[in-house]
């Protein structure tokens, strides 16, 4: 279908997710084909790439031409959007992972100073995994272990 609206000189508009191979380039994936490499898969060059700081698993969209001779996939002409907005935007935007990380600087005391409560798992956190402002946790256990108890000792904690 994509070839014959090609030859109708049709402007036809690819998306999908991108990924960067090893030797520079890249593909975008459709989420028709679980993500997974296929014939309709639509190439990205190594210079489209550098340009607009593209990493595996952005969105992309944009106009696309069909294969030339002696090309197997769809060629992305042009970026129009970039995770959704405007690729001018997206190229001044830091990398996740340049991103500077802001510890919690002060600390939750989990104990209760209730005589009365002989539950000491709140005690038990503070001196296993104290926690902190704005930090997360995660609670892994077996069913029926006490998860939920827990939580609401943290709960009554805070």
């Amino acid at each position: 279908i994509l070839k014959r609206l090609a030859t109708q000189d049709i402007e036809i508009i690819g998306d999908g997710v991108v990924e960067v191979l090893q030797d520079g380039f890249g593909f975008l994936r459709s989420a028709n084909a679980n993500y997974l490499p296929g014939p309709d898969d639509i190439y990205i060059s190594p210079s489209q790439i550098r340009r607009f700081s593209l990493k595996t698993g952005d969105t992309v969209e944009g106009p696309i031409r069909s294969p030339k001779e002696g090309e197997r996939y769809f060629a992305l002409l042009k970026v129009n959007t970039i995770n959704f907005d405007d690729p001018e935007k997206i190229r001044h935007k830091i990398h996740f992972d340049n991103l500077t990380p802001l510890y919690p600087t002060s600390r939750l005391k989990m104990e209760m100073d209730v005589p009365t409560s002989k539950d000491i798992s709140a005690r038990v956190i503070d001196l296993v995994a104290p926690l902190g402002k704005g930090q997360r946790a995660l609670i892994v256990a077996q069913p029926r272990t006490g998860k939920t108890v827990l939580l609401q000792n943290i709960a009554h904690s805070i």
